[in-house]
């Protein structure tokens, strides 16, 4: 009997160490650098795990039951850690929120799966006080502004889906307001650093606020005002381009994408010309590119700047002509961080051909040139209440300038309403990263009369 003892121990000490042979790779603390080697891992553990229980079973009968339960422990414990690795493979245990390839940290998880599944989102809701609505036909208010679902699917390391689905103000039923969109859905397919392509429903590279627009990373409740009626945000057409970095932090978009339709110019601009990808007229195309700098040598600045460029006309007649409705719209930006220092600027200016005859059909005047600019400053003040603190208190300012009919089609009145400025002040708090609750004032004013200041505040969040 003391002789099976010891041919025994010998057999269970060579098949754990064969166990912890087939451990190593995960041991060292070195991940498996691919998927074809994390399988070769799985399949190792597993051809232990059927050998360990071979064993078992052939000892059961003549070994004590200390032993057959230690190797049965064993088993267990090899059996768990190969379950654990098989859901690592799909669900990554934590999730780093950065933003990648343009899109915002929460939209980019699919990015860092190792293969399959991805699901993240984000949501804001806020309250608004008019200050003064004697003469304006404003009511304060309460809305859910947005529910937002990112799903994507990684199919392999170089093809994978991501979208943006967005349920604005909480219903669409009983008359309500809210929609159901799309707000992206494409195709990435990763061939090199220099050159990717995307395909899909993509969002036009414009601006801060259209690519990376979830709640915890701009400040006050509403995005600026510049980044909604000269950039139209958020702006998305059906398109197709190539993305990838040219060099250490030169980073570049090009889509060619659906043109906007001129039929829905107005005075307050091109924003409602956007087809948001819905049965999007494409007699006209457009083109548009971004291009961006983080220099290494100086952390925490990104400038850059991009450009639109094509027809509106989309084969249709106003006011008994077809016109092409060429629409220029180019932008400039620059963001400063520094430890606790947030600083962002950004300019924009558009031209419209063809804005008389658009003026006359459309029944408005129509800019045939619009412009904006904003900077705005924020500063992390929680390090100096509470040094050992993880939360976020940064009180900001923000100036914006713009004006929707900056030059008038002759023979048109210039529409001096929607020359207007707004000066910001407000503090977002994070108690942790993905959560944010906000407060601003805005004080509005207008070369076409007064306009209603507003009180908000209102709560995000990412997942």
């Amino acid at each position: 009997m003391k002789c099976k003892k010891s041919v025994l121990q010998f057999a269970v000490a060579l098949s754990l160490l064969g166990a912890n042979t087939a451990f190593a790779e995960v041991d060292k603390g070195r991940p498996p650098q691919s998927m074809a080697e994390m399988w070769k891992v799985i399949q190792a553990q597993q051809a232990q795990i059927n050998h360990l229980t071979q064993q078992l079973e052939e000892k059961k009968a003549s070994v004590k039951t200390v032993a057959v339960s230690d190797l049965d422990r064993k088993t267990n414990v090899l059996a768990k850690e190969v379950e654990k690795i098989r859901t690592q493979l799909f669900i990554p245990d934590e999730v780093e929120y950065k933003s990648q390839y343009g899109l915002g940290p929460a939209a980019s998880k699919v990015y860092q799966v190792g293969k399959g599944l991805s699901i993240g989102g984000y949501g804001e809701a806020n309250y608004q006080n008019i200050v003064d609505d004697k003469t304006q036909n404003s009511n304060d208010n309460a809305d859910f502004e947005r529910l937002v679902l990112y799903v994507g699917y990684k199919f392999t390391d170089n093809i994978l889906f991501n979208s943006e689905i967005e349920f604005e103000h909480a219903s669409t039923g009983g008359g309500k307001k809210g929609e159901v969109s799309v707000e992206f859905a494409s195709l990435d397919f990763f061939i090199n650093p220099l050159a990717n392509i995307r395909a899909g429903m993509v969002l036009v590279p414009m601006g801060f606020i259209n690519r990376i627009h979830e709640p915890p990373f701009y400040f006050g409740n509403n995005r600026p005002e510049v980044e909604r009626r000269i950039i139209p945000t958020t702006w998305r057409e059906n398109g197709v381009g190539l993305f990838g970095e040219l060099a250490p932090g030169l980073t570049y978009t090009a889509y060619v994408v659906n043109g906007l339709n001129a039929k829905n110019f107005t005075s307050s601009g091109i924003r409602s010309g956007r087809q948001g990808g819905s049965k999007a007229k494409a007699e006209d195309l457009a083109f548009v590119g971004r291009v961006d700098y983080a220099p290494t040598q100086l952390p925490g600045l990104t400038f850059g700047g991009s450009a639109y460029l094509g027809n509106s006309g989309q084969n249709q007649v106003f006011a008994g002509k077809k016109v092409d409705a060429f629409t220029q719209l180019y932008e400039g930006h620059v963001q400063v961080k520094y430890r606790g220092l947030e600083f962002r600027a950004l300019g924009s200016w558009g031209h419209i051909d063809d804005a008389a005859v658009l003026s006359v059909a459309n029944n408005q005047t129509v800019g045939k040139e619009n412009y904006g600019w904003y900077a705005e400053v924020g500063y992390d003040v929680m390090p100096h209440l509470f040094a050992d603190s993880t939360q976020y208190l940064a009180p900001f300012f923000r100036y914006e300038r713009l004006d929707t009919v900056a030059s008038a089609p002759t023979g048109f009145a210039d529409d001096l309403s929607k020359d207007r400025e707004i000066f910001q002040v407000g503090a977002n708090y994070k108690p942790i990263p993905n959560v944010v609750i906000k407060a601003d004032y805005r004080n509005w004013d207008s070369k076409g009369g007064s306009l209603p200041d507003d009180f908000n505040l209102g709560i995000g969040f990412i997942f």
